[in-house]
């Protein structure tokens, strides 16, 4: 493993988020990806920010999701993404730890804003 390679993604929390990102040019297929998954799976989506929003550093979208989708959701996300980058991270009520030690990624790690905080 390269060591600047982002963490994969575990299921061992009960609460995750995962944060879509994009750019005007891939808005249109991000927001088609977010909420096939919301349908496919049942999940509740966020809005389509067309803006950086909290620590998000680039446009996303949320998905919310718990450890029972994790196992079809992730790898789904993974083979659908299409080269953009997915945080996905625990959701424990510690935003920090939530983003940083329980981060994980698909493709690329973004830069996150922590001062949001």
């Amino acid at each position: 493993m390269h060591l600047n390679t982002p963490p994969r993604p575990v299921n061992n929390h009960k609460i995750y988020h995962a944060h879509v990102y994009f750019d005007k040019d891939t808005l249109p297929f991000a927001s088609k990806l977010c909420h096939a998954a919301g349908e496919k799976f049942g999940l509740e989506i966020g809005r389509v920010h067309q803006k950086t929003v909290g620590p998000h550093t680039e446009w996303s979208c949320q998905i919310l999701f718990s450890n029972q989708s994790f196992d079809l959701l992730v790898p789904w996300l993974d083979e659908h993404r299409e080269g953009l980058s997915v945080l996905i991270h625990a959701d424990t009520g510690d935003d920090i730890k939530d983003h940083t030690t329980f981060a994980y990624w698909l493709g690329d790690a973004v830069a996150l804003n922590f001062d949001a905080f």
